[in-house]
């Protein structure tokens, strides 16, 4: 693998344009922690311009947060469109298993549309496969068993990169597998923070094709820049703006220095 702070300067050089069909309740720091980080983000929704959007794109972000019909359909034209352009798509099943509509609109995404690299936590990861989980709202629910493993079942079933976010981050394509130990729990008391992880998942994916080590590079990144801003505050209002902070200040060299992560197998 590259080493982590590589990517990192090649977002900055690169500088992709990222097209977000995201949470509403999220947009604006989504739009500025990529502006941080020395992404360009665009956020477009109406199903008359998406695929248009994206064959201007370098990656593609769907985030079922706030879905709606509407939106539910754009993002399948998005999606197809993407890969016809063979542009990355990052898929975040916000809340799946929560409701059998969040379910069901998963799997219909996840059945349609080629995912490059699919992004939950453990609960919504385990609800796209079928594991029977407990689910509260949005947040992650109570998921018995090897983390690891699910997330290599569903990187076999989908044949893409699964990205199990948690206290430890797991990455793996079904062959090659990776844990990231960066962060801070303060990341859980900030609305959007996860929504941002797969927008920036999605502007490393657009400098490496290599998606697992696009991912282990990306998360590696962020880990280490909330680290930075923890160092600041704690206080969830006063860290939100350390943190856009910190994705703008944090170098390649923070990163190599700083980077948790540790492979458990590891592909040729």
């Amino acid at each position: 693998m590259r080493k982590m702070g590589w990517l990192l300067e090649q977002v900055r050089k690169e500088a992709p344009l990222v097209h977000n069909m995201t949470n509403v309740v999220v947009t604006n720091f989504v739009a500025n922690g990529l502006l941080a980080l020395g992404a360009s983000p665009v956020m477009a929704y109406a199903k008359e311009e998406v695929a248009e959007m994206v064959r201007l794109s370098r990656a593609l972000v769907l985030n079922i947060g706030t879905l709606t019909p509407e939106e539910v359909e754009a993002m399948m034209v998005a999606g197809k469109a993407a890969n016809e352009a063979n542009v990355p798509v990052v898929f975040d099943p916000v809340g799946a298993g929560a409701t059998s509509y969040r379910t069901e609109t998963a799997k219909r995404i996840l059945s349609e549309v080629k995912i490059s690299i699919l992004r939950g936590n453990a609960s919504e990861i385990a609800s796209t496969v079928g594991e029977t989980v407990q689910t509260k709202g949005v947040d992650a629910g109570e998921v018995q068993g090897d983390l690891v493993a699910l997330a290599e079942k569903a990187a076999r079933l989908f044949q893409c990169t699964v990205v199990i976010t948690g206290k430890e981050d797991i990455v793996t394509d079904g062959n090659e597998t990776w844990v990231i130990a960066n962060g801070d729990a303060v990341l859980t008391r900030v609305t959007g923070t996860g929504c941002l992880l797969s927008s920036v998942l999605g502007a490393f994916a657009a400098v490496e094709k290599n998606f697992v080590h696009a991912s282990v590079a990306a998360l590696a990144f962020y880990g280490v820049a909330a680290e930075k801003a923890a160092e600041r505050t704690k206080l969830p209002g006063s860290f939100q703006l350390d943190f856009l902070n910190a994705l703008s200040e944090t170098t390649e060299e923070d990163v190599e220095i700083h980077a948790r992560i540790r492979y458990i197998t590891k592909g040729e």
